[in-house]
């Protein structure tokens, strides 16, 4: 007897369960980091597991903790906007004071990384010629003609095989449900 498929419904319960809730706490902790002004996280975080148990429902989501990071993060950006919170108390010290820094945050890091992981696997599809051109093109910046010379093949071939390699990189990568490669959403 083949095994039972489980329906849509237990799937998404067992994807939310294993993918989203076990990110709720370190998703409270950045964002209490990262938005001080905020001040009822639990109501952002609570609304971001919602938002990304709809999203799931309707699309696939490539990552579940990225995707949850990034709702959290436009949220509470969002309720800092809406609150306007622009304190007068005087300061003595400036550099006490709680501000956003510029670093990656958490998803844009965990998102480039997932990323960097999916176009090495493509990569690593590649017949062994192929690959060595797009690594040697693509990767490592060398001119056509000087990837031509070093392998000792024509112009028109390192052309053909990039081309080719391109192509086979771009449709494993869609087969994985990356389709927006090479933007930062």
């Amino acid at each position: 007897m083949p095994p039972e498929i489980p329906t849509p419904d237990t799937e998404h319960t067992r994807w939310f369960a294993d993918e989203v809730q076990p990110h709720e706490q370190a998703l409270r902790s950045y964002l209490k980091k990262s938005f001080p002004s905020v001040h009822d996280v639990d109501d952002v975080v609570q609304e971001s597991l919602t938002r990304t148990w709809v999203a799931r429902a309707k699309q696939p989501i490539l990552s579940a903790k990225a995707f949850l990071f990034k709702v959290a993060r436009h949220m509470a950006i969002d309720q800092t906007r809406r609150n306007k919170i622009s304190p007068v108390d005087s300061v003595r010290d400036l550099d006490q004071l709680p501000v956003i820094d510029n670093d990656p945050d958490v998803v844009d890091v965990v998102t480039n990384q997932e990323k960097a992981r999916f176009l090495a696997e493509a990569i690593a599809t590649l017949p062994a010629r192929c690959r060595e051109i797009v690594v040697l093109r693509k990767l490592h910046g060398l001119p056509q003609r000087e990837v031509a010379v070093r392998l000792g093949i024509a112009e028109k071939t390192v052309e053909a095989q990039l081309a080719r390699g391109l192509k086979r990189c771009e449709a494993h990568l869609r087969r994985l449900g990356v389709h927006h490669y090479y933007t930062n959403d």
